[in-house]
């Protein structure tokens, strides 16, 4: 595997990493301050990330499947990073400190609305990954060392539609609670 496919793996673990360190620094630890800044430091390790893909790339290496990766990692990240912190910390509070709301479950057309909502997320992290994507096909202008990350934009496109289109179901048949029947 390459630098660039390690890497994604350790900044996915460190994500975690990071955000379970700022919750307990900031609940059990009773540092508020000091839990914000480790949940701040989120984005720098798409900054690693993205850095080490460029640097491997300007070395002249042809663009693989860990570096349009990397581009759709950094772009999730950035689109939906403050949400899943949130949902993380909802969780933590709950369930680990015995604090705040326990997490509900969504139905209906909150579940539709909700999901529509994520849908937007993915939206945004797409135009942030193709956007870097697109932004290395531009900056190595070499389009049999980019083939890959072409690749990954179509079927990230598919991927985008495919969403938007499960999104559209949940308004037409809004998920029920379990055990609920609508012939009663």
């Amino acid at each position: 595997m390459s630098i660039v496919g390690w890497m994604i793996i350790f900044c996915e673990v460190m994500f975690w990493v990071v955000i379970l360190l700022g919750l307990v620094t900031r609940y059990i630890f009773k540092r508020k301050s000091l839990g914000l800044f480790l949940l701040a430091l989120t984005p720098v390790i798409d900054v690693i990330l993205l850095l080490t893909a460029g640097f491997d790339l300007y070395q002249g290496e042809s663009a693989t499947l860990a570096h349009a990766i990397a581009a759709v990692y950094i772009g999730v990240s950035l689109s939906f990073g403050k949400s899943m912190i949130a949902w993380a910390d909802q969780r933590f509070q709950y369930y680990v400190t015995k604090q705040g709301e326990k997490p509900r479950k969504r139905y209906g057309m909150d579940y539709a609305k909700h999901y529509l909502k994520s849908w937007v997320r993915h939206l945004l992290a797409y135009l942030i990954g193709v956007g870097i994507l697109m932004g290395l096909i531009f900056w190595i202008g070499d389009p049999a060392r980019t083939e890959a990350l072409l690749g990954v934009t179509r079927i990230w496109s598919i991927a985008l539609a495919i969403d938007l289109l499960i999104s559209v179901t949940f308004f037409i048949w809004p998920p029920k609670p379990k055990g609920f029947s609508s012939s009663t």
